[in-house]
């Protein structure tokens, strides 16, 4: 079978390492079963895989076919056996016979692999490895060889070379093996730089999966990776002296359903020496960061804190509704019931120079007030009704402007560069008042990052802003309450990049979020998956979205058009802080 190969050997130059060494191909390139062909839209490339190589060949293993000076980047799409000799195989006498014997002659059968093309390998004058489109095919007969070096797979893949961490390549749960001295595996990195643009996060991620796949787990790994003393990102509308751009680290802001990311601050004592070692061979951030947790100050219900992380309170204070009307208002909310709230909130904040939320209801609920307001026809009797009886609400009563010290006068302490600030929200039994302290929070950073007029320490400062269980906030719900939510974090998602703020958006249902800001998340880490919806939703290719429902805990799919072609991925088995 060697001398097969002789005539190629002058062709693998291309720095294989492993490919340089004609035992190592798995196959030639075949013609007898279907032309060779490749167009602009599709290819016919079929390969003949030898005896020897048969038992560890996959769906979804990457391949090279070597073009003169040049290599075809493949991935294997189907696999087939077909037989060698004629014979009739659909009987009873030769079922039997072969389940009796238990042993299948490979030698028996043609056993065949088709490539998928996804481009060609080159280097340039410098020697660098370049990828370009597929244009050229390969000749019949030519090797075959399983792809084993990092840059090239990279390369071939258009995966980062530094960035973020995510995880490592792998096929079908498998991670990717390479002859590399200096890692055995392709590490995947999201862009983090300017080199191609802006940082990816300022294009916002997305990580869904079922209940259990790992969200929480994987999501530490990936922030922790931001935290970098290293990592810091440019201000539109700051200038040094040298007429350069301001830097800073980003502060990254957490609202947090079940108290699990306070724990960020402490050190994961299960790191052993030798695994820290392979997380500093692939720059990987590891152990506790700069982590403080804020609580809202809620009446009748108090947050015990689960770490060691500095705690610290606040509350709400009515005077953020005046731009935000919307924060008062429940789903039930039509829109001749929101533009009569959005006046009377008008008209209550010229009205009191010290607004609170109890004198907002002495406000509305005077009776010769409701005449003047009905009698001009500037509201109707049934709809000023409807309006009052649903902001008074003991949610509201409960989170506006309690004993602790406002949002809006800790902003430092909150938007610091460098610092992650959890919100946790379990503690809280009332749902209404979790979701109107987490949309305040999350309002008043969207309104000083898109206003001219917002609080300058935010707007100066890069945000990623994590929101877990985002389908409850983000929904494509139609009612009034929902279009005006949706409206918002849409400005915020289109703006995003070069206000500095990125969203990192994690759920279960993502189905459920409003296109209008899940059309703007270019990163889509997709876990296990059960829901067809929720698959669906999801738009990745045929051969991969079969693969979503069998995911295990750890493994992901990354759909990230800006970043690389659509891989799968295993990420590390421990937590770099602390999980639990």
């Amino acid at each position: 079978m060697n001398n097969d190969f002789d005539e190629y050997d002058e062709l693998l130059d291309l720095k294989e390492n492993d490919a340089k060494n004609i035992n190592d191909a798995i196959g030639t390139v075949i013609t007898k079963i279907e032309p060779l062909t490749i167009t602009e839209f599709d290819a016919n490339i079929v390969g003949y895989i030898i005896t020897t190589k048969r038992q560890n060949i996959r769906l979804g293993l990457y391949a090279v076919i070597p073009c003169d000076n040049e290599h075809l980047f493949t991935r294997i799409q189907k696999l087939a056996y077909i037989q060698e000799f004629e014979v009739d195989d659909a009987n009873e006498i030769h079922s039997n016979r072969m389940l009796k014997s238990n042993i299948i002659d490979e030698q028996d059968y043609k056993f065949l692999s088709f490539f998928d093309p996804i481009c060609i390998l080159y280097e340039d004058n410098a020697k660098n490895l370049i990828r370009r489109m597929c244009d050229r095919i390969p000749r019949p007969n030519s090797p075959i060889f399983p792809v084993t070096d990092k840059l090239k797979i990279q390369t071939g893949l258009n995966i980062p070379t530094k960035g973020i961490f995510i995880g490592h390549l792998s096929v079908g749960g498998e991670i990717v093996k390479t002859s590399n001295s200096e890692g055995a595996t392709v590490p995947y990195y999201l862009n983090n730089d300017y080199s191609l643009g802006d940082p990816l996060i300022f294009r916002h991620v997305l990580v869904c999966g079922s209940t259990g796949t790992g969200k929480s787990f994987l999501t530490k790994n990936i922030l922790r990776q931001f935290m970098s003393k290293d990592n810091r990102y440019k201000m539109k509308n700051m200038v040094q002296s040298d007429g350069s751009k301001v830097t800073k680290q980003p502060c990254i802001v957490i609202m947090d359903p079940q108290d699990e990311y306070s724990k960020m601050h402490e050190n994961n004592p299960e790191l052993t020496r030798e695994y820290r070692e392979q997380l500093s061979a692939f720059d990987i951030e590891y152990d506790g960061c700069d982590v403080k947790t804020f609580s809202a100050k809620v009446d009748w219900s108090s947050y015990s804190p689960t770490s060691k992380t500095p705690h610290m309170e606040y509350s709400i204070p009515f005077k953020m509704v005046q731009n935000n009307p919307w924060l008062i208002m429940s789903s039930e909310f039509n829109e001749n019931q929101y533009l009569a709230l959005d006046l009377l909130i008008k008209d209550y904040f010229k009205d009191d120079a010290n607004p609170t939320y109890n004198g907002f209801i002495e406000f509305i609920d005077d009776g010769a007030r409701k005449i003047d307001y009905v009698d001009s026809g500037k509201i109707h009797d049934a709809t000023f009704g409807s309006v009052l009886r649903r902001v008074i609400n003991s949610a509201y009563k409960t989170v506006f402007d309690t004993s602790a010290k406002p949002i809006d006068e800790i902003v430092k302490d909150v938007f610091k560069p460098g610092l992650v600030s959890v919100f946790p929200t379990e503690y809280i039994s009332n749902s209404r008042s979790r979701d109107l302290i987490i949309l305040s929070l999350m309002s008043m950073i969207v309104d000083s990052k898109l206003s001219t007029t917002g609080d300058e320490h935010i707007k100066n400062t890069p945000i990623i802003l994590v929101l877990d269980e985002a389908h409850r906030y983000l929904s494509k719900s139609m009612n009034e309450h929902s279009r005006r939510i949706i409206s918002k974090f849409a400005d915020a998602a289109r703006q995003g990049r070069k206000e500095g703020l990125g969203l990192f958006l994690i759920t279960q249902d993502p189905q459920d979020i409003d296109d209008t800001v899940f059309k703007q998340i270019n990163t889509r880490v997709i876990m296990k998956l059960s829901n067809d919806a929720a698959i669906n939703a999801m738009k990745v290719k045929k051969e991969f979205e079969k693969r979503i429902p069998y995911l295990k805990k750890g493994q992901m799919i990354i759909h990230s058009p800006d970043n690389s072609d659509l891989v799968e991925l295993v990420g590390l088995s421990k937590c770099v802080v602390l999980d639990r």
